[in-house]
């Protein structure tokens, strides 16, 4: 797995195996959803997070909900970007790492915030 490191400003809807540094300017209190699936009940928390070149809202699941505060600066590895109604998401996910790490991110693009663009829902479907 590459270990290159990209810029939030130059990520792309439904990118896979993303590795960015991004620092966590704000953080919604934790809600619960439910599972469509499983019917299990999760809680989840949204953080906008950026770099130099931009920002996009990071969904937090479970324990990485306090794991991490804002002014955090946390390296994502593995981590992905889906649409979830209609703006651009960025995921740990199952198979992603996440933690903080020691490095100063003073100049954050709030102005190019990728979330803030409306994305037309794109539902994986098989050949019909």
């Amino acid at each position: 797995m590459s270990e290159e490191f990209m810029k939030v400003g130059d990520l792309k809807t439904y990118s896979r195996r993303v590795n960015v540094k991004v620092k966590i300017l704000s953080k919604t209190e934790a809600r619960e959803v439910t599972s469509r699936k499983s019917g299990s009940t999760f809680r989840v928390a949204d953080a906008l997070v950026g770099d130099e070149t931009g920002c996009v809202l990071l969904n937090l699941w479970e324990d990485d909900i306090e794991k991490f505060d804002e002014g955090d600066v946390i390296s994502i590895k593995n981590g992905y970007v889906n649409i979830f109604g209609g703006s651009m998401r960025l995921n740990i996910g199952r198979y992603g790492q996440a933690g903080k790490i020691e490095e100063d991110m003073p100049e954050i693009n709030a102005e190019n915030n990728l979330s803030e663009k409306l994305f037309p829902s794109q539902r994986r479907q098989g050949n019909y």
